[in-house]
C-alpha cells in the first residue's frame, strides 16, 4: 500500500524542532513549539502525540522533544525546500533578506522535489542561504561552519560574519542600513560601562566603522574566526 505524503502541519512541526536546535544543543519543549509556530500548547501536544505514533520523534510528558532518524530526513528535506527557495527569491527575484521567510513558508509545500532540484541547478547548487544557514544536500548532509554568537566573544577577537538569525525581519532591515551583512569582518572592541552595549568594528579598509551594538543584535550574529594571515600581517622572523 503507498504511504501517503505528510501534512504541511507535520512537515512544518519538525523543521522547527530541527532549526531550534541546529545552532544550539537544548532540545526543544512543547511550550517553545508553541510560541515558535504561534499555536495552543494543547494543539502542539496533540500534534506531537500523532509525530511519536508514526515514528518522526521522541517525547515522554514533560520532556523535551527530539527527531527520530525519520523525523530528521523529513526536517533535513523541508529544511532544503524553504533554503533553497529563500535563496531564489532574494537572487533571481530581487527580494530583500527581511522578506524571504514567510514566502518560503508558503511555497516549499507546493513545490515538487524536481522543481526543487533544478532551482538547486539553477542557483549552481549553493551550500547556504542569505541568512548564512547551511543548505542541506540532497542526501540529507549538512555541513554547519565553526561560529560562535557575537556576545559570546572577548574583547580583541576578529572574524566575519558567518550567520545571521532571522527571527526579526525589523533586525534584518536595520543591519542591511548599517551594512552589516555576511562575511563582513569584525572586531571586538569591548563594553560600554554598566553592561552596557558591545563596542565592534565592522567593514575592511575606509568601509571600516564602530557601532554599539545591543545584545539583542549581537545574539543574532554568529563570527567565525579568522585565520591568522586574514586577520593581520605576521611579523617576520
Amino acid at each position: 500500500m503507498k504511504t501517503s505524503a505528510p501534512s504541511s502541519s507535520i512537515e512544518d512541526y519538525v523543521k522547527v524542532v530541527y532549526s531550534y536546535t541546529e545552532w544550539q544543543d537544548t532540545p526543544i519543549t512543547s511550550s517553545q513549539l508553541a510560541l515558535r509556530l504561534g499555536v495552543a500548547n494543547s494543539s502542539v501536544s496533540e500534534m506531537v502525540r500523532k509525530l511519536k505514533d508514526q515514528g518522526l520523534v521522541d517525547h515522554q510528558p514533560y520532556s523535551a522533544i527530539t527527531l527520530t532518524p525519520q523525523g530528521t530526513r523529513l526536517a533535513l528535506s523541508m529544511v532544503r525546500r524553504h533554503r533553497l527557495i529563500e535563496t531564489y527569491l532574494v537572487e533571481e527575484l530581487g527580494y530583500s533578506w527581511d522578506e524571504v521567510h514567510d514566502e518560503a513558508e508558503l511555497l516549499e509545500h507546493a513545490v515538487s522535489d524536481t522543481f526543487i532540484e533544478r532551482m538547486s541547478a539553477k542557483l549552481g547548487h549553493p551550500s547556504r542561504d542569505p541568512h548564512g544557514d547551511p543548505i542541506p544536500g540532497p542526501d540529507g548532509s549538512v555541513e554547519l561552519p565553526s561560529a560562535m554568537r557575537m556576545i559570546e566573544l572577548d574583547h580583541g577577537h576578529t572574524g566575519r560574519i558567518t550567520r545571521i538569525s532571522d527571527e526579526n525581519p525589523d533586525l534584518l532591515r536595520y543591519l542591511a542600513a548599517e551594512g552589516i551583512t555576511l562575511d563582513t569582518r569584525v572586531e571586538v572592541v569591548g563594553r560600554k560601562p554598566f553592561g552596557g552595549a558591545m563596542v565592534v568594528r565592522i567593514g575592511d579598509g575606509a568601509q571600516r566603522a564602530e557601532f554599539d551594538l545591543a545584545d539583542e543584535v549581537t545574539s543574532a550574529l554568529w563570527v567565525q574566526s579568522l585565520e591568522p594571515h586574514e586577520g593581520c600581517v605576521l611579523p617576520a622572523r
